[in-house]
């Protein structure tokens, strides 16, 4: 007879910017202890309060598998519950290294093949479209020869790693860099962004409109809780990374999020993320981030405690009911707003126009007084905030 599993109390989480700091936080508010890791004695994370415990590993993206071996190291340890997945290089690693995890933890994460649809963004579309689910207009770039349509063009994969990309390194992982729109009437160069991303990008068709997102956590193909997103302001105001936003419950965006997780039969924290198309008001799919994503401060404020659930789940129990939340709650990346106010008034994109100035500073003013919610700043828990200062504008000695 087998004897029965033993559960340690401790969650691993890595350092993943502004998630890091919420998850940690989160567990911290319930007694659970945590190991916090990077690459930088430098992360804000690792300043925490909540942060019990703080190790230094390899650079995944220099060294993956001494990473891998690291978080095994740790995994290992009989107090160790989960590893939270906070980047892309934590679900690949957890995802490519399966069975040596799950020696150790229940998989709270995708397995390989899914991580690899989701990654794979031409083969995430092609599961959405037969899920129902209305996706944008896809091909690679050397497929495309009409350069009249309003596109974007961005990475294929998610992330780049020699099981993708035969020409990537196999000791590596790296980042692919993000999207950029397209002007139409002007055929780009096609091998400088082959280069700038590391691989063959997609050309899509660019879907006017706000971005939305469904947050969710999944235990074996079923979803356990979800939460509704919708995105204020990006570093830039073309749209890209959050650093504003608040939940909202929209049955149609459920339904959306929902039916693509449910095609993946995923396992553990996602991300769906959309842009409801404004001539058509319809749920457009952008790309799934297989992990926890960057404002997870926000519903945790809001209510709805992933990082609990999460650790309940890692922990083999059944979670019986979950929490509402509360519509309308925002949170910000207080830098973050500075840098979207410097590309109103600086940048130029191709497709979108920047809104006032005027109007730009006034909608920040107003959602900062009326939601002074924060992904680093607390009173209670103040050094990873001064820590982020400090990595954004050094100090002289």
């Amino acid at each position: 007879m087998q004897a029965e599993r033993k559960f340690g109390e401790t969650v691993i989480v890595p350092e993943g910017g502004p998630s890091s700091v919420a998850c940690l936080r989160a567990l911290g508010e319930h007694g659970i202890r945590t190991i916090g890791i990077s690459e930088s004695e430098q992360a804000p994370a690792l300043a925490s309060k909540h942060c019990t415990e703080r190790r230094t590993v390899p650079d995944p993206k220099k060294d993956r598998e001494g990473f891998r071996d690291a978080l095994l190291e740790l995994a290992a340890r009989a107090d160790v519950r989960a590893i939270a997945p906070m980047r892309e290089v934590d679900v690949f690693t957890l995802a490519r290294y399966r069975s040596e995890f799950t020696d150790h933890l229940l998989p709270t994460w995708p397995d390989f093949e899914t991580l690899r649809d989701v990654h794979d963004r031409t083969r995430l579309v092609e599961i959405a479209a037969d899920a129902g689910v209305a996706t944008p207009r896809t091909r690679l770039l050397s497929e495309t020869d009409d350069w009249d349509r309003k596109q974007v063009v961005k990475p294929r994969f998610a992330l780049l790693a020699e099981e993708y990309e035969e020409s990537m390194p196999p000791d590596r992982l790296g980042s692919p860099g993000s999207a950029e729109l397209l002007q139409p009437g002007v055929e780009p160069n096609r091998e400088q962004l082959r280069e700038q991303m590391g691989h063959e990008p997609i050309v899509q068709e660019y879907v006017p409109g706000s971005e939305y997102a469904l947050w969710a956590l999944y235990d074996d193909g079923e979803a356990v809780a979800t939460c509704g997103k919708h995105q204020l302001r990006a570093y830039k105001y073309s749209g890209g990374t959050s650093i504003a936003r608040e939940t909202t419950s929209i049955p149609a965006l459920e339904r959306a999020g929902r039916a693509v997780l449910d095609a993946l039969e995923y396992d553990g924290p996602a991300s769906v993320q959309f842009v409801r198309n404004e001539r058509t008001d319809e749920f457009t799919l952008l790309e799934v981030n297989p992990r926890f994503w960057l404002s997870l401060s926000c519903p945790v404020v809001a209510g709805l405690d992933f990082p609990q659930l999460f650790w309940q789940l890692a922990g083999g129990e059944t979670v019986d009911s979950v929490p509402s939340y509360e519509d309308g709650v925002a949170t910000h990346l207080l830098r973050g707003e500075a840098v979207h106010l410097h590309s109103v008034l600086r940048d130029e994109f191709p497709l979108v126009d920047p809104p006032p100035f005027t109007e730009a500073l006034r909608d920040v003013a107003v959602s900062l007084y009326e939601e002074p919610n924060f992904d680093y700043l607390s009173l209670d828990d103040p050094r990873p905030f001064v820590k982020d200062v400090q990595n954004v504008v050094p100090f002289g000695e």
